[in-house]
């Protein structure tokens, strides 16, 4: 089993092995440019995250949006992983390809961003995505805060 498919699964004892192993943890998907870390954000898989970030994954590394960890972890509310990336020093200035910042990305009424996110829930829900919208408009002022 790969190191994403490890981590959307949610076997975290296969990603840590993966680590030891000396996978590269900072090899993109070929399809969306997501790292493992990213993909951790995404499925909100902490475990992973943690252990991908303390086994020194490049928080730098952006996907095919031009969006790092941190903007993805912001985007789908995952308190938790913006946490463990900001303890991380991950720079939460660098800007996405719309020009976003992390911060700003989840700046904007939640009615207007609702649609992408239904669109998204979707696209990923094959692959385990699960998201919660009243718990997602109640975050992501949380996580702007968090992020300032």
């Amino acid at each position: 089993m790969d190191i994403q498919t490890a981590i959307v699964s949610g076997k975290l004892d296969v990603v840590k092995q993966h680590i030891e192993a000396g996978t590269d943890i900072n090899e993109k998907d070929p399809l969306t440019g997501a790292t493992p870390l990213i993909s951790a954000a995404t499925f909100n898989k902490i475990g992973a995250a943690e252990a991908l970030i303390n086994a020194g994954a490049d928080l730098t590394v952006k996907n095919n949006d031009g969006s790092t960890a941190l903007h993805v972890a912001a985007f789908f509310g995952r308190v938790e992983i913006v946490q463990l990336l900001i303890d991380a020093k991950a720079d939460k200035t660098v800007r996405n390809n719309f020009g976003a910042t992390a911060r700003e990305s989840v700046m904007g009424p939640f009615n207007e961003i609702k649609p992408i996110y239904e669109m998204l829930q979707q696209q990923l829900a094959p692959f385990g995505l699960k998201l919660d919208m009243n718990e997602l408009e109640k975050t992501r002022p949380v996580i702007a805060m968090m992020l300032q």
